[in-house]
């Protein structure tokens, strides 16, 4: 079949809440994906960073086949022989005690959530109905009625209400207005050390370590969401390390399964995840011993390729070479790591165009919050592969 039939096919029977570039991908490897008619085309989005560990990586793939060979779920009903591993491994490699395994972003963050909740009623002491939690504007962490409750953008809400109360939203980037939010009710502060979908945005420097210094000092949990900029894509295993602080509660997903299967993971305590008693909590595949096998084998590639510091080390350079490109469409090239984001003016109208043109040269990338081109490449890019994509990316930011 060719593209566009694939392309009609997806329009008459699919629901239409995604808007794609139209490129229909049959197979990829590494940081390449090929079209059903042959195209090849150098992977700048890696999956909104699910395929940190680059496309098909052949370590997790096996680690899937041979999973999928004994057993791929059990239910937590009883127990299985991956997951205990998985455990244990993820708490050398953060230094977090506990950790409790989910399947998507979303439901990593509502676990987050009702865990501080719970936390701030049976521990801080914070009176029934009454537990608020903090959010950011411009935020993004999944697309669930109590998710979306917290968002600032307008269209993720247009139609859901009504809304799940107990959430104050203040200005990302302001540690002031968190300290002027904070109650006695405050149970606990929710952040992403960098927005992804709010268009790869940093927060000024010294603003994560005042939040958590406010936290501590009002025994408030601090709560980050490293779904999108953690396990590598920042340039460190987690963004919340470039201010040398340790968060009550991280939130993990995405590259946490290289893209194999849909895993998540909430890390913290034992005072805070603790909380939770048999029954409280669950989910019929959060757990399941495939996913942790894949889990397992995606952390173990993060480190033995090196690929936190590849991140580091490439995404200084793509940064700074995207920087010395002069067009008169680029307002700010910002990020960290191999994880950026390029705002253009707003006489450049609008950023997928300059998408669409990249695509058709073979760079696919997405436009997020209309005015930002992000490029998140998978972690096994090569320095020559960039450079083969500056050339293009420069073309289309000066002639378009």
């Amino acid at each position: 079949m060719l593209a566009k039939e694939y392309i009609e096919l997806e329009e008459k029977y699919g629901a239409h809440n995604y808007h794609p570039l139209d490129v229909v991908i049959d197979r990829a490897e590494g940081v390449w994906v090929y079209d059903v008619e042959g195209n090849k085309y150098l992977d700048c989005l890696a999956a909104y960073s699910a395929v940190n560990q680059g496309h098909c990586h052949p370590r997790i793939v096996k680690a899937l086949k041979e999973q999928a060979d004994k057993v791929t779920l059990t239910s937590r009903a009883f127990r299985n022989s991956q997951l205990p591993l998985l455990y244990k491994e993820l708490s050398e490699l953060t230094g977090y005690e506990l950790s409790l395994p989910m399947n998507s972003g979303a439901e990593a963050v509502e676990t987050a959530l009702k865990a501080a909740r719970k936390w701030g009623y049976k521990v801080k002491g914070v009176p029934e109905q009454k537990a608020e939690i903090i959010t950011c504007t411009n935020n993004f962490a999944g697309r669930t009625i109590s998710i979306i409750s917290f968002s600032t953008e307008e269209q993720y809400r247009d139609g859901f209400g009504p809304f799940t109360p107990g959430f104050k939203i203040v200005e990302y980037g302001n540690a002031k207005a968190l300290e002027n939010a904070v109650t006695s009710n405050t149970v606990a502060f929710l952040v992403e050390p960098i927005q992804g979908e709010g268009g790869v945005v940093v927060p000024p420097e010294g603003y994560l370590k005042s939040c958590a210094d406010i936290c501590r000092k009002n025994n408030v949990l601090l709560i980050t969401d490293e779904i999108q900029c953690g396990l590598g894509r920042s340039g460190k295993l987690f963004a919340f390390e470039y201010e040398n602080i340790r968060p009550d509660v991280v939130i993990i997903g995405k590259a946490l399964s290289g893209g194999c299967y849909p895993v998540s993971a909430v890390l913290s305590n034992k005072e805070i995840l603790g909380v939770f008693k048999p029954g409280d909590h669950g989910s019929t595949f959060g757990g399941n011993p495939l996913g942790a096998a894949v889990a397992r084998e995606s952390l173990k590639v993060l480190i033995d390729e090196k690929l936190i510091e590849k991140s580091f080390e490439l995404g200084n350079y793509f940064i700074s070479e995207l920087k010395k490109i002069q067009s008169p469409h680029v307002k700010e090239v910002r990020g960290k790591g191999l994880f950026i984001g390029v705002e253009l003016k707003k006489s450049a109208g609008g950023a997928r165009r300059f998408c669409e043109a990249l695509a058709q040269r073979g760079i696919l990338c997405k436009e997020t919050h209309e005015n930002v081109i992000r490029f998140a490449p998978p972690l096994v890019i090569k320095k020559e592969e960039i450079d083969w994509a500056l050339g293009i990316i420069k073309e289309v930011l000066i002639k378009y």
